[in-house]
C-alpha cells in the first residue's frame, strides 16, 4: 500500500482550498500556504503550473493514489471513446474506496482505503481488500456483518457535511450500496472546482 509522506492538511493549505470540504480543514482559519513564506504574494502562474495544480487537486482528493496509479488511470481514460476528462473522473469514481466513501460508510477517503484493505467490505457477496478494485454498474457493495456496528461506520452515516450522490443507491439500515451508473464530472459532488481537462493537458504535453 502506498503511504502519504506528508500531512494531508498541508495539501489543503498548499492549494489554498478545503479539498474535502471538512470542517477541520486548516484553510478555514488560514487561507495561505504552510511555512514562513506561505503568506508571500504569488506571481503569475504559467500554463504548466495551472495544469500541475489541477492534477495535484484531483489526485490528492482521492487519497493515497500514487503517481504511477494515477498515470495508469489517465492512460485508460485516453484509450476510451469520448471525452478523456469525463472518462478520467468516471474511472476514479469507480474505485471501490471512492464508492465506499461516497456511500458514507466511512468519514474520509483515507479511512475508506483502510476500511477496504482491512477486509470490512464485500462486493456481490465476496470480500474484496483492494481499494483500487474497479466497481461495475449494478455491483452491490456491503459492509461485513461484524463491521456494521463499528463506531466509525455509525458516525459516518450520520455526517451532515456531505450527501450521497444519486449514482449510488444506499440503504444505511442494511449497510449496502448499489453502483447505479458511472458518473460524469457534473454528477460528482466535489467540494472544490475540479478541472480534469487540465489534467489531460498536463499528461499529454
Amino acid at each position: 500500500m502506498s503511504k502519504r509522506a506528508s500531512s494531508k492538511h498541508k495539501i489543503d493549505r498548499r492549494l489554498g482550498e478545503n479539498l474535502w470540504g471538512r470542517p477541520k480543514s486548516p484553510v478555514n482559519k488560514r487561507e495561505y500556504g504552510p511555512g514562513q513564506h506561505g503568506q508571500r504574494r504569488k506571481g503569475k502562474v504559467s500554463d504548466y503550473g495551472t495544469q500541475l495544480r489541477a492534477k495535484q487537486k484531483l489526485k490528492g482528493y482521492y487519497g493515497n493514489i500514487s503517481e504511477k496509479q494515477f498515470r495508469k488511470i489517465y492512460a485508460e481514460a485516453t484509450r476510451r471513446k469520448g471525452d478523456s476528462s469525463e472518462s478520467l473522473v468516471g474511472l476514479l469514481e469507480c474505485r471501490l474506496d471512492a464508492v465506499v466513501y461516497r456511500a458514507k460508510f466511512v468519514p474520509t477517503v483515507f479511512a475508506a482505503r483502510q476500511f477496504v484493505s482491512h477486509g470490512h467490505i464485500k462486493v456481490n457477496g465476496r470480500r474484496v481488500t483492494i481499494p483500487s478494485y474497479s466497481v461495475k454498474v449494478g455491483d452491490l457493495i456491503e459492509v461485513k456483518d461484524t463491521s456494521k456496528q463499528l463506531a466509525m461506520v455509525i458516525e459516518a452515516t450520520q455526517l451532515a457535511e456531505r450527501d450521497v450522490p444519486d449514482y449510488i443507491e444506499v440503504d444505511h439500515h442494511k449497510m449496502t450500496a448499489k453502483f447505479a451508473r458511472v458518473p460524469g464530472l457534473a454528477d460528482v459532488p466535489y467540494p472544490v472546482h475540479m478541472e480534469p481537462n487540465l489534467v489531460v493537458e498536463f499528461y499529454s504535453r
